[in-house]
């Protein structure tokens, strides 16, 4: 069966990356979550897509610039005003601490392209393993060099490397950085890609699929997962398509 995974959590409904949004994510019947991380000034890795804090929250500034403390003062409500009480940006931590107590699977997305954040992969590891996540985890990047080294402080956590754009025969890249599987743009997972990369052992798991023909298209396939931002849409078009 194809998992759906929530992008940022049930993004489409709720301020993306916060507690909140994936709580209701699990209530919308994903299989699992995608977030992101980066990582403060005083070394905290905290939960939020962009390098700036603008688009999300009520503050601006880069997130390498402020302290965690400081962070946390910010409304990460964004474009839901309408919900009442602050949505914080949450800490890693307290994100795994959450996911210990449920059965999700979760894609944590090392945000390391544009900020090279020093200790990042290790601080992850260290806290995927406290709350004994190791078996739930895959550790993602744009920054295959970050996913690598990943793979080679913690075999036991998968990797896949995120792809853009298309790229030759993808399942022997990821077979070659001892990836177990890769993330590419829904539009670069044609049917032909999805099913050599499961014959050949490797799953497939593309971003962000939001069109009902895409979900429906990878379905039938037999796609490994679908990262999507309205995982109540994906369970519900899930449940209509007989997969083998």
């Amino acid at each position: 069966m194809t998992l759906i995974l929530a992008h940022r959590g049930y993004a489409a409904e709720y301020p993306e990356n916060t507690l909140l949004a994936f709580k209701e994510a699990e209530k919308a019947g994903a299989d699992g979550l995608e977030l992101d991380v980066q990582m403060t000034k005083d070394g905290e890795l905290v939960v939020i897509h962009d390098e700036k804090v603008d688009r999300t929250t009520d503050g601006s500034g880069m997130v390498k610039d402020f302290n965690f403390k400081d962070l946390r003062q910010l409304d990460a409500r964004f474009k839901f005003s309408s919900l009442t009480g602050k949505q914080q940006i949450p800490a890693l931590e307290e994100v795994l601490e959450w996911l210990a107590g449920t059965r999700l699977k979760c894609n944590i997305e090392l945000k390391n392209t544009i900020m090279p954040y020093e200790g990042m992969e290790e601080k992850v590891i260290n806290m995927v393993r406290k709350y004994d996540l190791t078996e739930r985890i895959i550790i993602s990047s744009f920054n295959h060099y970050s996913i690598v080294h990943s793979y080679m402080i913690a075999p036991e956590i998968e990797i896949a490397p995120l792809l853009s754009e298309g790229l030759y025969m993808p399942w022997v890249y990821a077979q070659s950085i001892r990836a177990t599987g890769f993330h590419p743009h829904w539009r670069a997972a044609p049917d032909e890609i999805i099913k050599a990369s499961i014959e050949s052992g490797i799953e497939v798991r593309p971003y962000t699929v939001n069109k009902d023909t895409e979900l429906e298209r990878l379905y039938r396939v037999n796609c490994s997962a679908v990262i999507t931002d309205d995982p109540a849409k994906a369970f519900r078009i899930r449940g209509n398509i007989k997969q083998a």
